[in-house]
């Protein structure tokens, strides 16, 4: 038992030690979590072999042009919406999909090609017929925070400096206003061979794509810069000590929404967090260590935003897909 112990609190610090930086040196972080470079090689080994981890290349649509992510929210039959759920996963254009409980059932992150596609995908019915009952859409216009930026906690702030480098504000907060990126056919390339393997390497990456290992490193480095590619650590927030992920869904006065969208995306447990049209215009997706940690999340952190109107919280059940990668499976039962 001890042994195990020791393991799990490893495999954590290695998955938030990837969380920072997905392709940080094994042996950086070795260094970080405290042991040898080829226990943490055996040990990412085991956790990638069996789902639990995976690093990916994710491009940024909204930066480069690509598309446009829309929140979805869906209410369905009772008892359905598992089937919807799986259904609504399975659709090339999810990059993520959670079952609720709440005042919504399930949610979606759909990337649409334009904002006409909105209409079309809601007047040409979406997943699961007869069993959904009623859809809300959102559309992202500004991200405060994402999941690549989220730091857990595990680690101290001398492996984040040491793992990240010394700027180590979301991203977003850099770069949402610049006018979006255009990507070349290598650029496409390099990152769709990415979005298969995050940690490969360039000598692998120039085969894959055609081009010499140093020109392969500067195209990498290039879409970083630009906000264009990100890496993301694929791992389920349990394994992280956090037991509890659910969606917030907030209306703010406009006055007051940027001022509301820092506030809450400098808090630890905030994953993601984005400026939407809609009745809701800011919505996030929160994990905290237990349940008994909601109340005060809701009174003393949801409560203190500036302009806060209206506040509602659903909680995952269980999620489906995650940056258009299906999670480790989960059996779901009727919901």
């Amino acid at each position: 038992m001890p042994n195990d112990v020791r393991g799990r609190e490893l495999d954590r610090r290695i998955v938030a030690a990837l969380q920072l930086n997905g392709r940080a040196s094994w042996g950086a972080i070795a260094r970080w979590v405290g042991t040898s470079e080829s226990t943490v090689l055996r040990r990412a080994a085991q956790l990638t072999e069996s789902g639990q981890l995976r690093v990916i290349g994710v491009v940024d649509v909204l930066r480069c042009g690509l598309g446009v992510p829309v929140l979805v929210r869906f209410r369905c039959r009772p008892g359905t919406a598992a089937a919807v759920a799986e259904a609504v996963a399975a659709r090339p254009e999810t990059r993520y999909a959670s079952v609720l409980t709440g005042s919504a059932d399930l949610t979606a992150e759909l990337v649409l090609p334009t904002h006409s596609d909105i209409a079309r995908i809601q007047s040409d019915g979406l997943p699961g017929g007869g069993d959904v009952l009623e859809t809300e859409s959102l559309a992202v216009m500004r991200t405060f925070t994402s999941n690549h930026d989220w730091d857990s906690g595990v680690l101290g702030p001398d492996a984040v400096a040491g793992l990240r480098g010394g700027d180590v504000r979301p991203f977003e907060e850099q770069l949402w206003e610049r006018p979006p990126e255009k990507l070349d056919e290598p650029d496409l390339a390099i990152i769709a061979a990415l979005g298969e393997d995050g940690r490969m390497s360039f000598t692998e990456l120039a085969r894959q794509v055609g081009v010499s290992e140093s020109t392969a490193a500067r195209r990498v480095d290039s879409l970083v810069k630009r906000g264009c590619l990100r890496f993301r650590t694929l791992a389920e927030p349990g394994i992280l000590g956090y037991t509890v992920e659910f969606m917030l869904w907030l209306s703010v006065l406009p006055a007051h929404l940027d001022a509301a969208g820092a506030q809450l995306a400098a808090h630890p447990g905030t994953r993601y967090l984005s400026a939407t049209t809609g009745r809701f215009n800011l919505v996030g997706q929160v994990v905290l260590h237990h349940y008994g940690e909601l109340y005060r999340h809701s009174t003393d952190v949801v409560g203190a935003l500036p302009g806060l109107q209206a506040a509602d919280v659903t909680l995952q059940v269980s999620t489906l897909k995650r940056a258009w990668t299906p999670t480790p499976r989960t059996i779901l039962e009727d919901v």
